[in-house]
């Protein structure tokens, strides 16, 4: 039996590698766009780097080993610890604020389902050394115009946003012990998951009294006005709600205001976010989180033994790409040839004409293809045709001249009778029709 792919696991073909290629472009156009700086780092790691951040009980979820050289090693199942070693390796030489970003391949041994496998590609977007909330303004600006660059709009994205200092406050003022917030966090985090009775009889366990819970269950339908109304006088709320207010405004002044949609459900299930966190969900519901991330105050010191605040977001491209698939938004591959060129073997000059032809136009810059062995000119032209090239061209040769019959796709044939004219001709005509050269 031949050996089969791993489960969790990809082939890219050509058709799915350009599609990989059109998320990929996208990606570092728009994050360029924004000043980031592009980094990557090994994708292996030693394991403590992961349980320092999550604790052993993350193991069971990473392809671990121990080495040849007896180390506890582990393949990257994010990419946040080791950006946090990496700036702390140079934190009193780097330019603050550190604005990066990579696109990693992350692992994770997991149960595979839809949108999440076994291994896939990230792009990941961090803002170190900034504590004001323009930055986190700025992170979720680059994320909603990501989405736009896709063709995606506010009426198929949303970003649900929340934050955890608000959250606390809000906790605090109902007089929630600080040693039941985990609890209450756990229930909001799956309030759309889970029966509105579960959610109540797990605060109630939690110690909450039945007043407090419905409060509490009343949170999924808060939009901040009403917050802000109701609770924006509250010692433990009021500069949190301040806060919140300013970082709205700086996203409206980003021009983002429109795919914001306050939400306290989101709370992120890692314990290290510190402050606004947000997730980015297609509006029908039919997907997981496009996106997701938000501050991360603490982490540095805890991973890379640097104190600095910090936020960041993760941007997979399984259920991106599942997302513009549906919405009939990915890209068609780009076809790879460009030109066939072709040239009767009877003919003089054969096949010095046809390969010097073909040198002039890949110099140009064009994706050119021939036959490899003798045929006929016939087979030549149904090669070109099944190979979906944007133009044809026919080297007719003698032993005084040569010219050029050239046709576009869906064109009239020209002709030609220098190699310069048809230069000339490929490149006014092709970049009409071939999107690489745009």
């Amino acid at each position: 039996m031949p050996p089969k792919l791993l489960p969790g696991f990809r082939d890219f073909y050509p058709d799915q590698f350009a599609e990989r290629a059109h998320i990929f472009e996208t990606w570092r156009r728009v994050v360029r766009r924004y000043a980031f700086q592009e980094y990557d780092g090994p994708p292996l790691e030693p394991l403590e780097l992961y349980t320092q951040k999550s604790g052993d009980e993350i193991v069971g979820q990473l392809f671990e080993f121990v080495d040849k050289g007896g180390r506890a090693v582990a393949m990257r199942p994010e990419m946040t610890p080791t950006l946090a070693r990496m700036v702390g390796a140079r934190a009193q030489t780097l330019r603050k604020p550190v604005r990066w970003f990579s696109m990693p391949q992350l692992f994770r041994y997991e149960r595979t389902q839809r949108g999440r496998l076994r291994e896939h590609f990230q792009l990941n977007v961090d803002i170190v050394g900034e504590s004001g909330v323009l930055a986190d303004a700025e992170l979720l600006s680059v994320a909603v115009e990501i989405m736009a660059a896709f063709g995606l709009t506010a009426a198929d994205v949303r970003a649900r946003v929340s934050d955890r200092q608000l959250l606390n406050g809000l906790l605090a003022h109902l007089a929630i012990d600080a040693t039941t917030w985990p609890a209450v966090y756990a229930v909001l985090d799956k309030l759309e998951r889970q029966p509105l009775d579960v959610s109540a009889e797990k605060l109630a366990a939690a110690g909450l009294p039945p007043a407090t819970a419905e409060v509490i269950l009343g949170f999924a339908t808060l939009d901040f006005a009403t917050l802000q109304a109701r609770y924006g006088h509250a010692p433990e709320v009021a500069p949190h709600v301040t806060r919140f207010a300013q970082y709205l405004a700086h996203c409206e002044a980003l021009g983002i205001g429109a795919w914001l949609h306050f939400d306290l459900t989101i709370v992120r299930g890692l314990a290290y976010y510190t402050g606004i966190v947000f997730e980015l969900f297609d509006h029908v519901g039919e997907f997981r989180a496009i996106c997701g991330g938000g501050r991360y105050d603490h982490l540095l010191a805890s991973v890379g033994g640097t104190d600095l605040p910090a936020l960041g977001f993760g941007m997979g491209d399984v259920v991106l790409g599942e997302l513009l698939t549906a919405r009939g938004l990915m890209r068609a591959p780009v076809p790879a040839v460009a030109v066939w060129i072709a040239q009767a073997p009877e003919s003089p000059l054969y096949p010095a004409a046809m390969l010097h032809t073909a040198a002039r136009l890949r110099a140009d810059g064009h994706a050119v293809e021939f036959a490899l062995r003798e045929q006929r000119m016939e087979k030549q032209l149904e090669s070109s045709r099944k190979a979906g090239s944007l133009a044809t061209i026919v080297v007719d040769a003698t032993e005084e001249a040569v010219c050029y019959r050239a046709r576009a796709a869906g064109g009239p044939e020209e002709t030609m009778h220098t190699l310069d004219a048809l230069c000339e001709w490929a490149s006014s005509t092709l970049k009409r029709t071939d999107p690489s050269h745009e």
